[in-house]
Parts: C-alpha cells; sequence; structure tokens
C-alpha cells in the first residue's frame, strides 16, 4: 500500500506536472507523488503513437468535458474548452507542437523570466523531450512559397526566439512513430523508486494548518475519499482551468467569489481565477488542383497582422497554421459538431454519439475521402490577446465544473486584428504556390466581404486553440496571486507550476511554455532547500 505521507505532492499529471515530479524525485533522499485525475497513459495506447493524436482528440475518457459560458462577442455561442486529462495532460492528446516563443513574449514576464534567463531551462528539457522537425513535402513547401511571397522570411529554427514575420516547420515532440509527451520522456523513460503516479485520483480540497499552511490533500480514488499529508509543498500543476478551480474550493481565492458559491473563506486572496486568456481561432478552407501530401499540421508561421496593436514594433501578433484536412478533418467534427449544434440539456446523451457516428458514416464514402484529400485550412490565431476573462466557482463541489468565461472579442481590437488576419489568410491562399495548385476558396466564401461580414463570420466560426493561461498570474508586485518563484501569495507550502502563472501569454502554442513553468518550480524548489 503507497504511503499516506510525502514530502511533494504535484496535484496533476501534465505536460508541467510530470516535469516537476520528475526533477523533484531526482533528489533520492525525497518522495512524490503525482495525482492525475484522469487514467494511465497506458490504459489509452493512442495516447502513445504520434499518429494517435486524432484519436485521443475524441477519446472522452482521456479529456475534460468543458463548455464556456455563451460567448457575448462570438454570437452567444458555447465553446469547447476540453483539456488532457490522462497521464501527460495535453501533451498527451494535442498535436505534438513544441514552440518556445518569442523573445519579445518574455519581456512581457517578471524579471528572471526573460529569454535569456530560460534558454538554457528549454535546452534541458529538450535534453530529454528530443523534439525534431517533420520532413518536407510539396504541398509544404508551396504553402512557404506562398507566405514568401507576402512578406514572411522562411526560418528553419523556429526555437531560437526571433517570431517576427517568419514561417517555417515547428518541433515537434515525436520520435519514430511514438509521442514523446512529458510524462514518457521525464517520467515513464526514467523511473523512480521515490516517485509514485497516481492516476484516477480526483483530488477534492487542498487542507491548510492553522498557520495557513498546506499540510495534506483529500482524493478521490475509486469510492474512497482520503487524505494524503504533505510535509514540504503542494506543486500545483492541474492547468490553467483547474488549478484555480481547486484551489478556491480549498478556500483560497477571491472571498466574495468564495462565499457565492458557498465556500468557507480560508485565504482571501482576489486574483485567483482572474485574468484568463487564450488563443481563439478561424480556420479558413479551400481546395487544391492537387492532393494535399501532408499528414500533420508542421508549418507555423507568425506576423505582426495589426500594427495598431498595443505591442512593440516588429513583434508578432497572430500565427497562421496550414493544416491538411486529411490529418485530423472527421476526428475535428467529430469532437465539435455535437457541441455545436446541440443544446446543453442533451449534449451528454445519446444524440452526441449519433452525431459522431453520422459523420464517421460520412467519411466512409470515398468521394468525402477524396475531396478531403484535396482540402487544407489556413488557420488564423490571434497570438496576443488583449481580451480577459474568469473562472470562477460554480457550486462547493470539487466534482462541479467550473464557470469558464474566456470574454473572447470583449476587447475590440482582437476583432480587428482577426478580420485583418482573414485578409492575410485569403492573400496566402492566392500566392506563390499555392497559386500555383489553383487554390479555390470554400469558406468564408465569396459571399462573406468586407470587414463587417468578416467580423460576422469570425463571431460564428472561432473555435479555442486550446490554450488557456494566466488565472493565477505570477509577478513582482503584491497584487500578483504567486511571487517570481511560483510561490502562492498568502499561504505557505503551494506553488504554482503551470500555465495559470503565466501572466502574459507567448504568440506561439503553449505546451513549451508550461514545461517551463514546471520545470523551473522544481529547479526553485531544489535552490531554497539547498540555500
Amino acid at each position: 500500500m503507497s504511503p499516506q505521507r510525502y514530502d511533494y505532492i504535484v496535484v496533476g499529471g501534465g505536460s508541467a506536472g510530470c516535469i516537476a515530479a520528475a526533477e523533484l524525485a531526482e533528489d533520492p533522499n525525497v518522495t512524490v507523488l503525482v495525482l492525475e485525475a484522469g487514467p494511465a497513459a497506458e490504459d489509452h495506447p493512442e495516447t502513445l503513437h504520434a499518429d494517435g493524436y486524432k484519436d485521443a482528440f475524441i477519446n472522452d475518457a482521456v479529456f475534460w468535458e468543458r463548455f464556456t459560458t455563451p460567448q457575448r462577442h462570438s454570437a452567444g455561442q458555447r465553446f469547447f474548452v476540453g483539456t488532457g486529462s490522462t497521464l501527460g495532460g495535453s501533451g498527451s492528446v494535442n498535436g505534438m507542437v513544441y514552440t518556445r516563443g518569442a523573445k519579445q513574449d518574455y519581456d512581457e514576464w517578471p524579471e528572471g523570466w526573460r529569454w535569456r534567463d530560460v534558454v538554457s531551462d528549454f535546452e534541458a528539457i529538450e535534453g530529454k523531450l528530443r523534439p525534431r522537425r517533420r520532413p518536407p513535402t510539396q504541398w509544404t513547401e508551396a504553402c512557404i512559397s506562398a507566405a514568401t511571397a507576402c512578406g514572411f522570411s522562411r526560418r528553419e529554427d523556429l526555437n531560437d526566439g526571433d517570431l517576427s514575420d517568419v514561417i517555417g516547420y515547428e518541433w515537434m515532440t515525436y520520435e519514430g512513430d511514438r509521442r514523446r509527451s512529458s510524462y514518457v520522456a521525464f517520467i515513464k523513460d526514467h523511473p523512480k523508486p521515490n516517485l509514485h503516479v497516481r492516476p484516477n485520483s480526483l483530488v477534492h480540497r487542498i487542507v491548510l494548518d492553522e498557520q495557513h499552511r498546506a499540510c495534506a490533500v483529500e482524493v478521490k480514488t475509486g469510492d474512497s475519499l482520503e487524505r494524503i499529508e504533505v510535509t514540504r509543498e503542494v506543486v500545483m500543476t492541474a492547468g490553467a482551468l483547474e488549478t484555480p478551480k481547486l484551489l478556491m474550493v480549498s478556500g483560497i481565492g477571491p472571498s466574495q467569489t468564495l462565499r457565492a458559491a458557498g465556500v468557507t473563506v480560508v485565504r482571501d486572496i482576489p486574483g485567483i481565477g482572474v485574468g484568463l486568456h487564450d488563443h481563439p481561432n478561424v480556420p479558413l478552407f479551400f481546395t487544391s488542383r492537387e492532393p494535399v501530401d501532408c499528414n500533420y499540421p508542421q508549418l507555423y508561421s507568425f506576423y505582426r497582422t495589426n500594427p495598431a496593436a498595443p505591442l512593440p514594433e516588429g513583434q508578432s501578433d497572430t500565427c497562421y497554421v496550414f493544416w491538411p484536412a486529411r490529418s485530423a478533418m472527421k476526428q475535428a467534427m467529430q469532437r465539435m459538431l455535437p457541441g455545436k449544434v446541440l443544446p446543453p440539456s442533451l449534449y451528454d446523451g445519446r444524440l452526441k454519439q449519433v452525431i459522431r457516428d453520422g459523420v464517421g458514416l460520412a467519411f466512409g464514402s470515398s468521394s468525402v475521402r477524396k475531396a478531403v484529400d484535396h482540402l487544407y485550412g489556413i488557420v488564423v490565431i490571434l497570438g496576443k490577446p488583449c481580451s480577459r476573462g474568469s473562472v470562477r466557482l460554480a457550486s462547493s463541489d470539487p466534482t462541479a465544473a467550473a464557470i469558464v468565461d474566456p470574454g473572447y472579442f470583449s476587447d475590440p481590437r482582437d476583432m480587428e486584428t482577426m478580420v485583418r488576419g482573414v485578409a492575410m489568410a485569403r492573400r496566402l491562399s492566392r500566392s506563390g504556390g499555392l497559386a500555383a495548385l489553383n487554390s479555390r476558396e470554400l469558406m468564408p466564401g465569396p459571399w462573406n466581404q468586407g470587414d463587417k461580414a468578416v467580423s460576422r463570420w469570425v463571431e460564428k466560426n472561432a473555435i479555442t486553440t486550446y490554450h488557456f493561461a494566466g488565472t493565477c498570474q505570477m509577478g513582482a508586485n503584491g497584487t500578483s496571486v504567486c511571487d517570481d518563484r511560483l510561490r502562492l501569495r498568502g499561504v505557505s507550502g503551494i506553488r504554482i507550476a503551470d500555465a495559470s502563472a503565466i501572466p502574459t501569454t507567448p504568440v506561439s502554442a503553449l505546451n513549451a511554455p508550461s514545461m517551463l513553468v514546471g520545470y523551473r518550480a522544481a529547479k526553485f524548489i531544489r535552490q531554497e532547500r539547498s540555500a
């Protein structure tokens, strides 16, 4: 039987949590426990295969099923905001993109977190993760030709910190036919006797003693609720949507929000759950004369689309992803369509599976498959959003979903950037190698012209990129939720070690920066112990 006391308890076995736990366990004199709400990755083999990401995307067993509140500036739609719930977290179900971000992104973070401060940490992570790029194809080279014709520069390494108006092959976390999530690279490949991993273990509450120090966690495994004591620290790595919720159900957070949910206030910390932001995106679809000879979204590009954006000159504000529909069009529709067409009261019922089965049946047609082989998307991602939202409690029940309101496009500058981004995507499709493939626009289509029409189209068709951040922001000032070493202010023995702590999201994908936060949390803990 596992012990009921550990030096460190890591809450959440995702991208950041696996690294934080493994790095802490490098000291053989401490004990570390990882508590993951979802199942073991081995129970769902698609999470361990490079080609399995599309199947993992529609496996409800490895996803948190969540929706936002109706978004006022997005035609009232509810966004599906599910994230990975298995060992490896979203890093076990995503498209395997590994991008550090731009140097300018880290200028927005606290002192000590600038590009020059974090490069060596990224390199240490990559030593085990071993990310790599996929080989070019005829279609990807046509996309690069189109981008360079529109003012982008081809860049061989998108992880060198310069993401100003560039395109290139992004690094991806795979090796051969295997996915290399942080779980695989840091825990599965390097087991340690002092590191215990418990899947299917939902943390209900963090317990504080009379001195407001974390002393235990309450966790539900199967039908039993148990208490596990911690002697040093609880490391929160449940993600930007779950970490603030867990703190709040534990009585740590904005007092007014807690009382409204029926939670006894243990520590009033107003900033918890505030500042949520994400990368919303909208996909434009085109068909080409030739089949698309690519099975992964392996090209990323970055551009300063809106010169009026509140950013330094030259800093990119938008990401453009060239997406071959053949890679995962069926699974994308099976995941997203039920949430688009079904009311909340019917989503969890039989109709969701009926819709998924219908999509699967349609894709069984040879004519549909042939059409999809010629289909590609240019996904316009808002990389530097100005809009901010929140995560709040719906009730004191730790199993109840939080109220997630990202506030998409509540700042009008974000929609201005997206409208300009759609114009750029259209221009890309008519340029260079894509023009030579006789690309024809299917969506938004010729009937959606002019800024107002495009804005309405974006409102109705935007989706999330699953890059949630900022709900427990770090900073040097006393109003930030955690300090620049990720220690939660107002209590002892709790550290925020995931994307919750990120104050301003990088323009690129968030998996690598999330790993960075987890790695540095463990590094800080080790430094403080040896001081």
